[in-house]
């Protein structure tokens, strides 16, 4: 399964390296479907970050590999909410 989630991530990147970012992959979890990936570059402060994870990146990737059943962004979980890595 890591395999085809990362061919498709291959077809992916270029889209969202054309907006300066890019995303990495984490991990796959082949019991539980789980797909865990970070968003970096531009994606890091962008406010429509998590409509590139879910509605871009997650749906594609159910929709291409099967067993897929979510895709998380570990790098959000590095961030306190409401603030940017520019926040002052």
């Amino acid at each position: 399964m890591r395999e085809q989630v990362e061919k498709v991530i291959e077809v992916i990147r270029p889209a969202i390296q054309a907006d300066n970012g890019d995303v990495v992959l984490h991990d796959v979890n082949e019991e539980t479907g789980l797909v865990t990936v970070e968003l970096i570059g531009a994606c890091v402060s962008c406010p429509a970050s998590t409509v590139t994870l879910k509605a871009g990146l997650e749906r594609i990737l159910i929709d291409r590999v099967p067993g897929v059943t979510e895709v998380i962004d570990a790098g959000a979980a590095n961030h306190v909410i409401g603030e940017t890595p520019v926040s002052l």
